[in-house]
C-alpha cells in the first residue's frame, strides 16, 4: 500500500483531530476576550482606587481625630431670684428723663408758638416767662434768627431755657426747689478767623452768595477798595476775591461774624490787598500789607453798590430843559429810599429846597472842599445846618425832587468853588501807620499775608 494514499482507516481520528483544532481556536478566542474584559475590570479598578483616595483620607481624618465625650457631662440646676421694678419706680424713672430742644425764631414767632414748639406746656413756668422782669424781656426781644433752647421732662415741665439777646448776652431761666429764676448772662464766645474765596461771574453779592459769604463782610471789602475799584463798572468776569474774616462760636456753632480782618481782590489781573487792624479805641482801620493806609478823606461814591446814570460833563442834553448843559456831577440811579453817606468829614452847610436841585444837601470840609447831594426825597431826621458828620453818616435818601426823570442821586465835588469830576479826582490819604503800631501790624500782616496767599493759590472755596 502506497503511504502516500489516504488511509481509510485513519479517517475517522483525522477529522476528530480537525475537530479539536477547531475547538482550541475557538477557546483562544474566548480566553483572549476574557482577558481583555479582566484588563479593563483592573483598570477600572485602579482609577476607582485612585480616585476614592481623597475620600478615604476625609474617612481617616475622622477615624482618627478623639471624640468628645458627651454622656459624661455633669448638669446642674441654678435657681436665683430676680426682683423686678414695680410700676412706681418705672413711673419715677420715666419722671426723671429730660429732653433739650433748640430752636431758631421764625418771622411770624410769638412767645406761644415759640414755647410750644419747645414742648413747654406747664402753667407756672409760662407765667413766670410772661410776668417776670427779665424773662418777660424774651417776649419782646423775640427776632428771626435768633437761637432759643430748653431741657423740659416727659411731661412738658421746664426745667432750663437759654435765650440769645444778641452776640455777647443771653436770658437763662432754670427751675429751683422755690420756683423759676432768671437771669442775664454774658455769653462767652469762641472768636476763629474764616478763610473763604470766590470767583466774580456777574457781580460782588452773586459772587459772594454763591460762596456764602455775609452781605455785609462783601460791604465791607468794596468799602476797603473803593478807592481804587468801581464795584459798579470794574468788575470782571474771572475777578477773583479771598477773604479772612471774624467769627464768633459756640460750642462749635457759628452765631455771628465781626469785621473783616485780611482781604485780596484780584480785578482784571491787578493785585489788591488790604490788612485790618485795631487802634487803641477798638475801631478797625485798613492798610496795605507794607502799612500804607487806605482810607481815604473822602469817599468816591455816596452810595452803596449803585450804578452810574449820568456822568460829569461839560456839556451834555438836559432831559427836561431839552437843551445841551454841562452836568457838573454825576448822577448815580438807586430805588427811592436808597440810603446817602456823607463822602467826608464834615460841617452841614446847607440842608432845604433849592432850585432844580430839588431837596439837597451841602457839606463843607476842609482844605476848600465841598460836596453836594440833590433830588433827596427827604434828610436824615434832625439834621440841620452847622452840625457835624462823620465819612459815612447817613444824610438823607434818594428821590426825584426837582427837575428829574426818575429817582437818583445828584453828587457834586467842588474846591475852592470849582466843581471836579467825582470819580477822577485825587483823594487824599490818611497817614500811614508808624511807630510802635507799626511793629505790632507788620507781626500781624506776614501772618494774615501768607494766609491770602494760601488761600488764593490753593483756591479753596471755605475754610471755617
Amino acid at each position: 500500500m502506497d503511504i502516500n494514499e489516504p488511509n481509510q482507516h485513519n479517517a475517522p481520528f483525522n477529522h476528530l483531530a480537525k475537530m479539536n483544532l477547531v475547538q482550541d481556536s475557538a477557546q483562544s478566542a474566548i480566553l483572549a476576550q476574557i482577558t481583555q474584559k479582566a484588563e479593563r475590570k483592573l483598570k477600572l479598578r485602579w482609577i476607582l482606587a485612585i480616585s476614592s483616595l481623597p475620600l478615604f483620607g476625609i474617612y481617616a481624618a475622622f477615624g482618627i481625630a478623639p471624640q468628645s465625650t458627651v454622656h459624661n457631662i455633669p448638669t446642674a440646676t441654678v435657681i436665683e431670684e430676680i426682683t423686678l421694678p414695680t410700676m412706681s419706680d418705672t413711673t419715677a424713672n420715666v419722671a426723671e428723663q429730660s429732653f433739650w430742644y433748640k430752636e431758631h425764631v421764625r418771622r411770624d414767632d410769638t412767645l406761644n408758638t415759640v414755647l410750644s414748639r419747645l414742648n413747654i406746656y406747664n402753667r407756672d413756668a409760662i407765667d413766670f416767662i410772661r410776668n417776670d422782669s427779665a424773662a418777660s424781656e424774651i417776649a419782646s426781644a423775640l427776632k428771626p434768627g435768633r437761637t432759643i433752647q430748653a431741657q423740659t421732662d416727659s411731661e412738658g415741665n421746664l426745667i432750663s431755657l437759654k435765650y440769645e439777646l444778641d452776640a455777647g448776652q443771653f436770658i437763662a431761666i432754670k427751675q429751683t426747689d422755690t420756683g423759676y429764676e432768671a437771669s442775664k448772662v454774658a455769653q462767652i464766645l469762641e472768636n476763629r478767623p474764616i478763610l473763604k474765596s470766590a470767583e466774580i461771574k456777574s457781580s460782588l453779592f452773586g459772587a459772594t452768595d454763591a460762596a456764602n459769604i455775609p452781605d455785609h463782610i462783601a460791604i465791607q471789602i468794596a468799602e476797603m477798595f473803593e478807592s481804587e475799584i468801581d464795584f459798579n463798572t470794574d468788575l470782571r468776569r474771572g475777578d477773583h476775591l479771598s477773604v479772612i474774616y471774624e467769627g464768633n462760636y459756640e460750642q462749635g456753632e457759628l452765631l455771628t461774624t465781626g469785621d473783616v480782618l485780611a482781604a485780596e481782590f484780584v480785578n482784571n489781573g491787578k493785585i489788591y490787598q488790604a490788612i485790618g487792624y485795631r487802634d487803641d479805641s477798638g475801631k478797625m482801620q485798613y492798610f496795605t500789607p507794607e502799612g500804607k493806609s487806605l482810607h481815604k478823606s473822602f469817599l468816591r461814591s455816596p452810595l452803596e453798590f449803585t450804578r452810574i446814570s449820568s456822568s460829569f460833563s461839560s456839556g451834555r442834553f438836559h432831559p427836561v430843559l431839552q437843551r445841551l448843559r454841562a452836568h457838573k456831577g454825576t448822577d448815580f440811579a438807586a430805588p427811592t429810599g436808597t440810603r446817602v453817606k456823607a463822602s467826608g468829614d464834615a460841617k452841614v452847610d446847607f440842608v432845604g429846597v433849592k432850585g432844580g436841585y430839588g431837596n439837597v444837601i451841602v457839606l463843607k470840609h476842609d482844605n476848600g472842599v465841598s460836596t453836594l447831594y440833590g433830588h433827596l426825597s427827604r434828610f436824615a431826621a434832625g439834621l440841620r445846618k452847622g452840625e457835624k458828620v462823620v465819612q459815612g453818616d447817613i444824610i438823607g435818601y434818594v428821590g426825584t425832587t426837582g427837575m428829574s426823570t426818575g429817582p437818583h442821586l445828584h453828587y457834586e465835588f467842588l474846591v475852592n468853588g470849582q466843581h471836579r469830576d467825582p470819580m477822577k479826582v485825587a483823594l487824599p490819604k490818611a497817614i500811614p501807620i508808624i511807630g510802635q503800631d507799626k511793629l505790632a501790624f507788620d507781626a500781624i500782616s506776614q501772618q494774615l499775608t501768607a494766609q491770602i496767599r494760601l488761600l488764593g493759590n490753593s483756591n479753596i472755596a471755605a475754610l471755617e
